[in-house]
Parts: C-alpha cells; structure tokens; sequence
C-alpha cells in the first residue's frame, strides 16, 4: 500500500487543490478505507465559499479535506480490531462523539459537545481522497443489495428517514415537504414509502420530481389550499420556518432539517394557538441502520438523484458551482476516476 494518496484539499475560502498527501494509518481502534464513492454536499459547498459556521465558531479550519457521504471497502485495520473487517463493503457515521460525556452514554454521541464529523468537524479528514481512516465503531456493513453509489446515499438518506419519521405522516395523511433537493426528494420518498400523499413545493417547473413519480410539485404560488397534517423544511430559506407553521394543520407536525445562512424568525404564538410539534433533526446516526434496510429491501431508490460521477479533479468545479450534465441534485465523487478536464477558477 502506497505512503501517499490524492486528495481534494481545502486551503481557503475558493481555494482548493488535489494534493498527494500522506495515506492514512490504521491507529488503534480504527480502519483503513479505500473509498470508491464520496457524495458532494451542501454543507461541503458552504466550506468552499468559506460560510460555514463552524469556520467561524473554531470548529474547523483550513486546510481541510472535506467529504462526509461515502462507501468503500476496508483494506486495513489498527490494534483491537477484529480483522473480520478487512474486505467488507461498509460506509459510516459522520457524527464520532467522545463516547464517555452524558449525551453519548445515553445515546446521543451525534450531539456530543466534544465530537469529531468525517470531513466537517475537529479535524477528522473526509472522503474526498482516495483513503479514509474512521473508527471501527462508526462504521456499519453493506449488503450486497447496496452498492457504492447506494452506499454513499445512505448518509444523506439517514437524515431524510429521520425527518420523514418525525413527520408521523402515513396512510390517511397528507405531508408537505419544502425544497426539492437531496434532502428534500430523500424525505419524500420515505414519506411515500409510509403510505403518505406526498406534496413537494419548489421553486422551478419540478419537472424532476415528478420524474421521480411524485404527482403533486407545485411552486409557492401555486400551492393549493390543502389541509397538511405535517411540513417538513428541507431549504435553506429564513423566511420558510414561519410558512410551515403557517401550512401546517392544528395539532400537525413541522420538522426542520434545513439551515439558512441567517437566523430565522418564528412566533411561537403559532405553535402554542396551533398545537403544533416542532421537531429539528441534526443528524443522520440514529437512521442509518434502518436506511441502508430500506435500500436493501428497495422501500426507496434514491440512485435517480445522482446526477454524475465525477473524479477528484473536477470536484473544486462542482464546489463553484459548474453544472454537470444529469437532472439531478447530487454530484458523487470515484477518487480513482481519471480527470475529465474541467477548468474552474
């Protein structure tokens, strides 16, 4: 195994490179893994512009090697791990808490004030590269019923499941989600695959979506005025979090998955006179295992939402903002693809 790999390396804010960089080691308790798919999210994009929050919050800095959604293959495992690993098809949890303060002993370690996040968060390097070294413990297996591009679907999806099942939405109910994008579409198809009437408000044609079989895509404009028993935000608009309380019926549910760049404004008047649950989801961990089972069983087909593979030179154009040629809102990365010669500046 090479001492050195490439990798996408953030160094400021629009400034990136693919670098050879020294390969990761197995330490103690962790695993070596030879990435073959790696999702490009927004959260990356908002590291590219230099918005992200945590840039300004200490959380992170630059250089860094983003890169949180990802599948691979083990190839090398550190001190105290069962070598039974070496070979299996696996992605993993973004979210690495401490495992000793209160909220990871009670199962929160998503929430952990001291965690670590793949590719975002203290320090941890991403899956933008051609190996990624985790904890074992973070790491969950693969079927062979979810490929690598299912495989990088699924930390996305996880987040999508959580907030479909916040939403309570099934059979008899009527669920509105707001914004058509990757998580958004995610949500909806777990929504559908309850048994929910599935409505998705955008700010195009939604030609896309309903490509993707969902009948009724409307525009804030032309949004009918329907009883929704639950909405679920899934943009980044400020304005949004106050129009799904609005939307949603009395005694219904609202769930945020989305962050805007500025603070968002809610008269919580409306939730207390409405009886509404308000309900924020931060992280896919809690639903992933069940995520990858419902790819595996084909409850949800989330692979239409890729709209191309592209290899680690093109990925500081995708991050500008160049437009690839597919219809739909998630760009993967192969590290081992040979560059198609895309300029960006």
């Amino acid at each position: 195994m090479s001492s050195t790999m490439r990798a996408f390396v953030l160094t400021g804010p629009r400034r990136g490179a693919v670098q050879e960089v020294p390969a990761p080691r197995a330490e103690p308790g962790e695993v070596v893994v030879d990435v073959e798919r790696a999702g490009v999210c927004g959260t990356d994009v908002e590291f590219f512009t230099g918005e992200m929050a945590y840039l300004h919050q200490g959380h992170s800095a630059y250089p860094m090697r983003l890169g949180h959604e990802w599948a691979g293959t083990v190839s090398a495992v550190g001190d105290g791990v069962d070598a039974a690993w070496l070979g299996r098809r696996v992605m993993g949890d973004t979210m690495l808490g401490d495992r000793t303060c209160r909220r990871c002993r009670r199962g929160h370690q998503h929430t952990c004030e001291n965690r670590q996040e793949v590719g975002i968060r203290g320090g941890r390097p991403g899956a933008l590269a051609e190996r990624l070294a985790v904890p074992a413990w973070s790491l969950h297996v693969l079927p062979d019923e979810v490929d690598a591009v299912l495989g990088a679907l699924v930390e996305p999806g996880g987040n999508a499941l959580r907030a479909a099942r916040a939403a309570g939405a099934g059979a008899g109910d009527r669920a509105l989600v707001l914004g058509p994008g990757t998580i958004g579409l995610l949500t909806a198809m777990f929504l559908r695959a309850a048994g929910a009437e599935v409505h998705i408000m955008g700010v195009g044609e939604g030609d896309f979506a309903r490509g993707l079989g969902f009948e009724h895509v409307w525009t804030r404009a032309t949004l009918p005025d329907l009883p929704f028993d639950a909405v679920v935000d899934a943009t980044g608009a400020a304005d949004l979090p106050a129009l799904a309380v609005d939307l949603v019926e009395p005694a219904g549910r609202v769930v945020y998955i989305g962050l805007s760049g500025r603070p968002s404004t809610l008269d919580t008047r409306a939730l207390v006179l409405k009886d509404v649950t308000a309900v924020g989801v931060l992280s896919a961990s809690p639903g992933l295992a069940d995520t990858i089972a419902a790819y595996a069983g084909a409850a949800v087909d989330p692979r239409p939402l890729v709209a191309a593979t592209v290899g680690l030179d093109e990925v500081g154009a995708v991050l500008a903002g160049v437009r690839v040629p597919g219809p739909g809102p998630k760009v993967h990365v192969d590290p081992r693809r040979q560059p198609a010669g895309w300029a960006w500046s």
